[in-house]
This record gives structure tokens, C-alpha cells and sequence, in this order.
């Protein structure tokens, strides 16, 4: 990675209640979990609150190296803990080695990780709705690469349909994270490929945009922010 990365001590990020991103080293699907801090000591443990996939929780036990990650004040801070124990009762929570350090790295909110997903975008109308006026036909395509502040898209529509200035309505999957629908979009190049027509999307977030969390708690920016930050983290790991 090409951001500086910053050694600090633990205490000085953690609060009760603050949302982690947990996942498996050793998990193939790489997925991420969410949880959330419920007490500390100083040098000795951390707990949080234990993960659950469909209705279980995620399958871990003393000894199992994770790897938590939150975002504090625009960066990323991560590090890896071992787990001591897990309990169920009186809830389902994990005790984790406290770590002695932690690495802050800046987020990139301009780097870009590929992606092979499908997406949907249908075009914003201008006019105001009428009760009588069709809905906007939705067009799929496939998301090509993703950032925290726009993607690309590859359609098979004629390039003609498309031009620089377009406001769009897009969603798609943050594979591991949620699915997020009504998510603004600015068309700000539109290219003929032999494939088909590449549009380069930058989001605009509105606020109206919404994300169907599985097991990640925050925005839709914070999401995306963390997703493309932890590619980069697995794919230069």
C-alpha cells in the first residue's frame, strides 16, 4: 500500500458502542461482520459483541485470529486480535486479546478496486412525476470498478443513450457488506467500448440513498469507504 500507515495505541480509539468490521483471515469468502465494542480492560482484553450469519453465529472459537477494523475521523484503524473465549449466555459475545498497537491508515477516498457485480440504473427524471407518466425503465449493466465516490459501468445499450450530465439512480451489492438501492449518480464520461458503452459514474450523496446491511452498521459512504479500503487491504496483503 502506498499510504503512510500510522503504529498507535489502542485506548485511544476505543469507546462502548463503537461499530466494528470483524472478519476471518481464513475465511474464503472473506466476509465482514459487524459487531460492536461492549467493554475493555486496559492491556488485557476487549470485548464485543459475537457475529451472526442466518441465524447463527459466526463460527469461531479460543485461539482464532481475527481481524477488526472501524473508521475514526476519515481513517481506517485496524489490527488483529486473538480470541480468548466465546460466551452465549447471558448473550452471545467474544473475548479478544487487547492488541498493542493498531495501524491507521488514511482512506483513499479516490482509489479504485475492480469489480464484476451486476448493477441497475434507471435515469432521474427532471419533470416533476406525473401520476399517469411511466416509472423509469431500469437498465442493467455490469459494475466494472468501485470507489468510495463513483464506479463504472459497462451496458449494452446504445452509447447515444447516454451523455455527459446524466443524473441516474443506481443500486448493486457491496459483496459481503449490503445491498444499496437509490444511490445518486452523475454520468461524467461516456465511452463506446467493443463490449458495449462504458459510463464513469461520481456519486452524489443525497441522503435519500439506503444500504440493507448484513452485518455492517453506518452509511452508504462509510460502507463503500470501508469496502474499497478493505480490498486494497486483502488484495496487497
Amino acid at each position: 500500500m502506498s499510504e503512510p500507515v500510522v503504529h498507535r495505541h489502542p485506548s485511544s480509539f476505543l469507546s462502548v458502542g463503537l461499530s466494528l468490521q470483524l472478519s476471518l483471515p481464513h475465511d474464503e469468502s472473506r466476509a465482514q461482520y459487524g459487531s460492536t465494542v461492549l467493554g475493555w480492560k486496559h492491556r488485557s482484553w476487549i470485548v464485543c459483541e459475537w457475529p451472526f450469519h442466518l441465524g447463527e453465529p459466526i463460527p469461531c472459537g479460543a485461539g482464532t485470529v481475527c481481524l477488526l477494523r472501524y473508521i475514526y475521523e476519515g481513517k481506517m484503524i485496524g489490527y488483529r486480535a486473538e480470541i480468548l473465549n466465546t460466551q452465549m449466555q447471558p448473550f452471545p459475545f467474544l473475548l479478544l486479546a487487547f492488541p498493542p498497537t493498531v495501524e491507521e491508515v488514511p482512506l483513499r477516498k479516490h482509489g479504485r478496486v475492480s469489480a464484476q457485480e451486476p448493477i441497475v440504473l434507471s435515469r432521474v427524471q427532471e419533470d416533476p412525476p406525473n401520476p399517469r407518466s411511466e416509472p423509469p425503465a431500469r437498465i442493467g449493466g455490469l459494475l466494472m470498478d468501485l470507489s468510495a465516490s463513483g464506479c463504472g459501468v459497462l451496458l449494452q445499450r446504445p452509447v447515444q443513450d447516454f451523455f455527459p450530465g446524466m443524473v441516474m439512480r443506481v443500486e448493486f451489492e457491496i459483496i459481503g457488506t449490503g445491498h444499496v438501492n437509490n444511490l445518486t449518480a452523475v454520468i461524467r464520461n461516456v465511452t463506446m467500448q467493443a463490449d458495449g458503452t462504458q459510463l464513469g459514474l461520481e456519486f452524489r450523496f443525497d441522503g435519500k440513498e439506503t444500504i440493507e446491511y448484513r452485518g455492517w452498521g453506518g452509511s452508504v459512504r462509510k460502507a463503500l469507504e470501508s469496502f474499497v479500503l478493505q480490498k486494497h487491504f486483502f488484495e496487497s496483503a
